[in-house]
């Protein structure tokens, strides 16, 4: 989630609609200045115990966030605490619970992006060794309940801790218990993002089974691929899910700003603080008869924050953000925005997969997404079949793109290798959740502690 730092004071007041529309009008790029951001995340747990570090102890988050800065990462301060970390390289932030996430930089090819993710693990595993501490790349701790771990000091998840309960029964696991990989592309037009809004949002259940990694809850098995996803099933049904709408003749900005004013608020920030908005309206911010700022008129930051506050499986900001995967290894770090860019950045590729899936509906669409966190690959696909059935497809579609691309690095190679782990996989016949029961039933004997040695970064 992201870190909020103060705008001005004078910043201007939302007056029209068109203002609502203009983040997103802003973020239309010519194909030559589309860029990759790549966004993951991180479980910290203490060498010694596997105990996750509270933000104030000795050794902990803050030490961790403090170690950094000898990289050239600069401390960003909010009430007191260094929060987030901002530098050349993106910023690094803090989840709920401690989980520690790179927001990387736009960049311009995925030899950048993999390079960047190298860069960043190296620096947290140089400091981690010296407090004691080591990360797991999985998409859900896999032994931790919620009163195991520690709450990060950062305002606004002080408001969501408060408000999850309100409106789902798992919106706390989301916040303490898991880890993502996400990827934030461009579009050239609105038209342009409307069709890969269309094939992202509808090939996502392809990627939370590809990247599932979420298989153990407190200990043991859950019954899940990736429980990660279904946790998303009951976090809270007005900001979550898969956007019927999306689908629907004559989507675009217009339609996407109607359903983030329906998405109820969190909270406004000012002077410094959070002020709770919980549960209210930004139609009542925009005729400034907002309870929690009475008189007040939104600013153009204000709706940038409530834009960070929904949590579709695909997002729309000034960018497209892929929401489906789970947290996972290096390899696969890499390999999610290599899935998408293929898919996305080259029109070939683009249209095929949307030839794919346009004849699916609604209600298969929606089965699919309810069937993956526990079916995975075998999840059914809207007319019959799986997903382990078209997974091929869209992967060679992906390398198809990748190779369309060029993109070349100082050996030669172009981004087709970064896809590389999930060929793999498929080969194989498993997810890596499934590989991790494997292990788990097998040379592990049940022993879950083995999985610290085997899926730490």
């Amino acid at each position: 989630m992201s870190t909020r730092q103060d705008s001005a004071d004078n910043e201007p007041r939302i007056e029209r609609r068109a203002d609502l529309i203009a983040p997103m009008q802003k973020g239309e790029k010519p194909a030559v200045r589309w860029r990759i951001g790549t966004e993951h995340e991180k479980f910290v747990y203490r060498k010694a115990d596997h105990r996750a570090p509270s933000y104030d102890e000795p050794g902990g988050i803050r030490d961790l966030l403090m170690g950094l800065t000898e990289f050239g990462w600069e401390p960003v301060v909010e009430g007191g605490h260094v929060i987030a970390l901002s530098g050349t390289d993106g910023a690094i932030s803090l989840e709920p619970a401690g989980q520690l996430e790179l927001s990387g930089a736009p960049l311009e090819n995925l030899h950048q992006t993999c390079a960047e993710t190298g860069r960043h693990l190296a620096q947290v595993k140089a400091v981690g060794d010296r407090l004691g501490l080591g990360y797991l790349g999985l998409g859900l701790w896999p032994d931790k309940t919620r009163a195991d771990l520690p709450v990060m000091p950062k305002g606004r998840y002080a408001i969501m801790l408060r408000h999850m309960p309100r409106v789902g029964t798992m919106g706390l696991d989301m916040m303490l218990r898991t880890c993502t990989v996400q990827v934030n592309l461009d579009y050239a037009s609105e038209a342009d993002m409307v069709r890969k809004f269309r094939v992202s949002l509808a090939l996502q259940p392809l990627a939370t089974a590809l990247f599932a990694n979420s298989p153990f809850l407190e200990g043991r098995p859950n019954g899940y691929q990736s429980y990660r996803s279904h946790i998303w099933s009951d976090t809270d049904p007005q900001r979550t899910g898969m956007l019927p709408f999306v689908f629907e003749p004559g989507f675009g900005y217009e339609r996407y700003v109607d359903y983030m004013l329906d998405v109820p608020m969190y909270f406004v920030f000012r002077d410094g603080r959070y002020i709770d908005a919980a549960g209210q309206s930004f139609r009542d911010f925009l005729a400034g008869r907002l309870p929690a700022l009475p008189g007040e008129k939104p600013r153009p930051s204000d709706w940038t924050d409530h834009l960070s506050t929904a949590f579709p499986e695909v997002r729309l900001k000034s960018f497209l953000e892929m929401r489906g995967a789970d947290g996972g290894t290096q390899g696969q770090i890499c390999a999610l925005p290599a899935f998408w860019v293929g898919l996305l950045y080259d029109q070939g590729a683009l249209d095929a997969a949307w030839d794919l899936v346009r004849d699916w509906d609604m209600p298969g669409r929606e089965a699919l997404r309810a069937a993956v966190p526990r079916l995975g690959l075998d999840a059914p696909l809207p007319g019959g079949g799986t997903l382990r059935e078209i997974a091929p497809q869209v992967l060679a579609l992906s390398r198809q793109g990748l190779a369309a691309r060029a993109r070349l690095n100082d050996a030669g190679d172009n981004e087709t290798g970064y896809l590389q782990p999930l060929e793999a996989a498929l080969a194989r016949g498993h997810t890596p959740a499934q590989a991790l029961l494997d292990r788990y039933h097998g040379a592990w004997g049940g022993d879950l502690a083995r999985i610290y040695a085997e899926a730490s970064f």
